[in-house]
């Protein structure tokens, strides 16, 4: 593992709660210029977007997430694990889950996590995983395993509302236009992309400049191969590769 894998890999589980609601909730204007126009109002339609939350509370509650379709909204911050068997390797991580990706969710379960596993998600007496395929990979019937809550105690702790969109994205964002979402689905960022397009296109934000929503330079980890864009009334005008950390 480099030393800037072991940096994104510690990060403070305050930070995933944070990037996760933002994937969620962070406001954002329609670009008009290098991305497919729509009116000027696709900003109102960005905020107007119904994004369903299930709060639950009890393992039973995902319950009704079994043969269902998720969708990735905190990008490039979860590792998954094969799960043959009712069994999850942990030697090794299959890969990082990315933006808009669907999965199609197998079970929920509780499982004890090795003690030496980095995770964002604390371990507590167990961890909470969700089961399910990738019906667009190369083989849609291996299964994986992610870690979506802990068990502390008789109490449960889960972040699935701010790990996944419950509706497919594409349709909630339609209004994005061809052109961004093809962007987006390759996991690539372009000149006029706002914010909340680049984040689902990169992932986990590493730091930002300023707390200055739209016009202010954002650093995106990009598993391991770091971003730096700057945004201009939450368009983005510069894009470079960064090294400095």
């Amino acid at each position: 593992m480099t030393k800037l894998q072991r940096i994104f890999a510690g990060a403070a589980l305050v930070g995933f709660i944070a990037i996760g609601v933002e994937v969620l909730n962070i406001h954002a204007e329609r670009t008009s210029t290098a991305i497919s126009a729509t009116s000027n109002a696709s900003y109102d339609a960005d905020d107007l977007v119904f994004l369903k939350r299930e709060r639950p509370s009890t393992l039973a509650d995902l319950t009704p997430l079994n043969g269902s379709t998720l969708w990735v909204s905190a990008a490039g911050q979860m590792e998954y694990y094969p799960y043959t068997a009712n069994h999850i390797d942990f030697s090794k991580a299959s890969g990082t889950l990315l933006g808009a990706q669907p999965l199609m969710i197998q079970q929920a379960f509780e499982e004890v996590a090795p003690k030496q596993l980095q995770a964002r998600i604390p371990g507590g007496d167990k961890q909470v995983f969700l089961s399910f395929t990738m019906p667009k990979s190369s083989d849609p019937t291996q299964q994986y395993a992610v870690p979506v809550g802990y068990k502390k105690g008789s109490d449960y702790t889960f972040y699935t509302d701010d790990m996944f969109f419950y509706s497919d994205p594409h349709q909630l964002y339609s209004h994005w236009g061809k052109e961004t979402w093809q962007a987006v689905d390759s996991h690539k960022v372009v000149l006029g992309m706002n914010e909340r397009q680049a984040q689902l296109a990169l992932g986990q934000v590493f730091r930002t400049t300023s707390q200055q929503y739209g016009d202010r330079v954002i650093v995106f980890a990009n598993l391991g191969k770091p971003m730096s864009l700057t945004f201009e009334k939450n368009h983005v005008t510069s894009i470079r590769n960064d090294q400095t950390f």
